[in-house]
């Protein structure tokens, strides 16, 4: 089965941060969409309508997308992160009911949503959880935004009469500046800092997690996967794992990062990232004036808590693509390949140092 070429409208929620920036690039790139991005950044070079709209309030979310009455596709990618587990649902799943009703207010003709999740709807947050996970695994027990958000859209779609499609990635890498949780960016930053103060490439995380399994889902990749599921009928409905459809053990690409960005590597240390990393500003703006990098606030740049945390679960984490591939999409990726193309790419589009 092929994706159904389609044009219309879409919006993108999030289009500020790695998953959605790519999301309006690529419906921006096919012919006959209009396209628009809310996010509260302003967009880089974005090749799309910027909204700066606080979906946070709905009273904002309404205002700001009363133009929205032409609107075919939502791409739901806001995301706002909360301290604890009932605040992160109230949140975030205020910010879907925000846009639909926004949406609805305008008199937009919808006709499909995409909602992104991730492992943690495996229990990937909880330290362990079986793998290949498969769409057709039970919920976990503990309270999970993502369930809250999924029936919210469930039954509003059932009652205003759209499709729906979920996807899952897992450890989104893709180009991008000023959206912290991109684990490209975790590593190329490391790195930079490290090869600076003169120190060997090590893996900063647990020896469980550098021999563990490991997936990544590259930006644009996810992209293709969500202008595909928007444009295939027999996807309403349907939770789709997305990944490059390989997986990787860290102990065998570090030494392959160290090569490609000019350093030596060691062994595994442990370090603490978070705290770590915090007392390292100086040196990146020592890099950033350098090398003339875009600037960023150093706050902005990287997430550590992150990184510390994908570095840190010393278990396998695999999902199970065969869903997806089996209903159309069979796209998939070279991860080792893959990071180090977008490696060279932030060093040209100089976001990081070049490699000497």
């Amino acid at each position: 089965m092929s994706e159904r070429q389609v044009a219309g409208s879409v919006v993108v929620t999030g289009a500020g941060g790695v998953i959605g920036s790519h999301v309006a690039a690529e419906y921006a790139r096919r012919p006959g969409w209009a396209v628009r991005g809310v996010s509260r950044r302003t967009p880089r070079q974005a090749t799309w309508e910027h909204l700066p709209v606080d979906l946070a309030d709905a009273g904002s979310a309404r205002e700001g997308m009363a133009g929205l009455g032409d609107v075919t596709h939502l791409v739901a990618g806001a995301y706002a992160e909360r301290p604890t587990t009932r605040e992160l649902s109230e949140v975030n799943v205020a910010l879907l009911r925000h846009t639909l009703d926004a949406l609805a207010a305008a008199g937009a003709p919808l006709e499909h949503v995409t909602l992104y999740q991730g492992g943690k709807a495996y229990g990937a947050h909880m330290g362990f959880f079986n793998t290949p996970a498969r769409e057709r695994d039970p919920r976990i027990v503990q309270p999970n935004f993502y369930y809250d958000q999924e029936d919210l859209l469930r039954a509003v779609a059932a009652e205003r009469g759209f499709r729906c499609t979920v996807l899952r990635p897992e450890g989104v890498i893709g180009y991008a500046v000023g959206n912290p949780m991109n684990l490209l960016m975790v590593i190329a930053v490391y790195a930079a800092i490290s090869r600076e103060l003169g120190q060997p490439l090590r893996f900063p995380g647990s020896l469980a997690a550098y021999d563990a399994l490991y997936q990544v889902t590259d930006a644009e990749l996810l992209a293709r996967a969500t202008v595909w599921a928007g444009g295939a009928p027999h996807a309403d409905g349907e939770v789709y794992n997305v990944t490059n459809g390989d997986q990787l053990r860290w102990r065998h690409l570090f030494p392959v990062f160290a090569r490609h960005l000019g350093m030596d590597h060691a062994e595994p240390q442990p370090v603490p990232l978070a705290e770590a990393m915090a007392d390292r500003r100086d040196v990146w703006e020592r890099l950033a004036a350098r090398h003339g990098l875009v600037p960023t606030p150093y706050e902005d740049l990287v997430s550590w808590d992150f990184g510390e945390f994908i570095f840190r679960s010393g278990f396998d984490n695999v999902s199970s693509t065969v869903k997806l591939r089996q209903a159309g999409f069979a796209d998939c990726l070279d991860t080792e390949d893959r990071f180090l193309e977008l490696f060279d790419r932030l060093a040209a589009d100089r976001v990081v140092p070049p490699a000497p």
